[in-house]
């Protein structure tokens, strides 16, 4: 059923309200905010490239305080093992029976911290959970539930001691973006705040997590018109054709720009998708999935030049609201 302009407004104000407390603790970031929560409601998952001290973990306490979810934190080290993330079966002898006990991948708000400073396998156990939401050990699957997202960091600095990311698991988030550092008066405003390091636990809960589940059920219901989708598909394949380009956005970037988009719109009040909603979100959901030829990249050209210039090359189509 399409969505009605009365579930589209309820949803901008609820959205709008979520945003407004989260930024109690991350101040002066609504539109990274905006960012992540679209990730949250379209079932996605978000990377931070960002330097230390930034309010990362801030934003994802933040973020599952609101939601009245759970919230854990994982150090990605070199020595973290995959059961270290997914959690491990013991044999229980006064029982006889093997047990499951979770690991910290089950939780509502999961921030792998440094998430490339973990080995290739540590970090392949988190495909089937961030594509499936199922975390399998034993042959047994066990559901992490809803929601759920992870959000991972890196620090783009310091590169000793990293593994660079595959493409597998760039792919698998939906929206790439960044802090950064705060603007004078918003740093300025943290360093008179005496009780700065506990911002986070000041965020108390206005959702359920249930109905942050509504909510992307909502979003499914959204009207696109098919020229908008099309408009997604000649970005996503002009990717693909660039000579500065290695490898392009696959179908499941083009799938998961045309889910954002979908909640994106929703979030200001409209129920269907406009062009303005793509070239809003294809840097932050497709940059991230473009491989880069390595001597344009010499040259200083990076996967957000990339889809910034064939979004201003293809003309946005024409559309008319539903």
């Amino acid at each position: 059923m399409p969505v009605t302009q009365e579930q589209a407004t309820w949803f901008a104000d609820a959205f709008g309200k979520l945003v407004d407390n989260i930024d109690k603790a991350i101040l002066g970031k609504q539109h990274v905010i905006r960012l992540v929560l679209t990730a949250l409601l379209s079932d996605g998952h978000v990377l931070l490239e960002d330097f230390p001290g930034t309010g990362k973990t801030v934003l994802a306490k933040s973020l599952a305080n609101t939601i009245d979810g759970t919230h854990s934190r994982i150090q990605f080290t070199p020595d973290l093992l995959p059961s270290d993330v997914t959690g491990v079966t013991i044999y229980d002898q006064s029982k006889g029976v093997f047990e499951f006990h979770k690991g910290p991948i089950f939780a509502s708000i999961v921030l792998a911290d440094e998430i490339n400073r973990a080995s290739p396998k540590t970090q392949s156990a988190l495909l089937e959970v961030m594509e499936e939401g199922v975390v399998t050990v034993d042959g047994v699957g066990y559901p992490v539930g809803s929601p759920f997202m992870v959000i991972a960091t890196q620090n783009p600095i310091e590169q000793a001691g990293t593994y660079t990311l595959p493409e597998a698991q760039l792919d698998r988030f939906l929206i790439k973006t960044s802090l950064g550092y705060p603007d004078d008066a918003t740093a300025l405003s943290l360093l008179l705040d005496p009780g700065d390091r506990a911002r986070a636990n000041r965020v108390q809960p206005i959702i359920a997590a249930a109905s942050i589940s509504s909510m992307s059920q909502l979003v499914a219901e959204v009207h696109v018109e098919s020229s908008v989708m099309e408009y997604v598909n000649r970005i996503v394949g002009a990717t693909r054709t660039r000579e500065d380009v290695t490898l392009g956005v696959s179908m499941r970037g083009a799938m998961a720009l045309a889910r954002a988009i979908k909640t994106w719109a929703l979030s200001k009040g409209r129920a269907y998708a406009t062009p303005d909603d793509v070239r809003e979100l294809a840097v932050p959901v497709l940059a991230h999935r473009v491989i880069v030829d390595p001597e344009a990249e010499f040259a200083g050209t990076t996967g957000i030049d990339v889809i910034t210039r064939i979004v201003a090359e293809i003309e946005p189509p024409a559309y008319r609201a539903a």
